[in-house]
């Protein structure tokens, strides 16, 4: 990895049909890697699709409280994931922003 050693990697399939779910976790050696990938790749693109790296939350009563999470509805059209988070850093770390849209392509 351009970031850092990695100890091992793990993409979620479907256990029927063993197609990808569309995400992975990443076991870095050291923390430090970690931080730079999150610094550097995030919204890379990988296959035409941007890449949102995060911290992986193990603990289920984190992940589902909702604590944290923001929805803003109604976006203009020129902001994209980056900008997003661009915007919101200035607030502190984001652990992940997405610009939604729906099937008319409306954030």
């Amino acid at each position: 990895s351009q970031s850092g050693p990695v100890a091992s990697i793990r993409v979620c399939r479907d256990v029927v049909t063993k197609r990808s779910l569309g995400y992975a976790y990443i076991n870095f050696q050291q923390a430090k890697d970690a931080e730079r990938a999150l610094d550097t790749m995030n919204y890379e693109q990988i296959k035409g699709r941007p890449m949102r790296l995060m911290w992986s939350q193990r603990e289920p009563s984190l992940r589902k409280s909702g604590v944290g999470n923001v929805f803003i509805k109604n976006l203009d059209k020129s902001i994209d994931n980056i900008s997003l988070y661009d915007t919101f850093s200035v607030f502190g770390n984001s652990l992940s922003c997405m610009v939604a849209h729906d099937e008319r392509n409306q954030s």
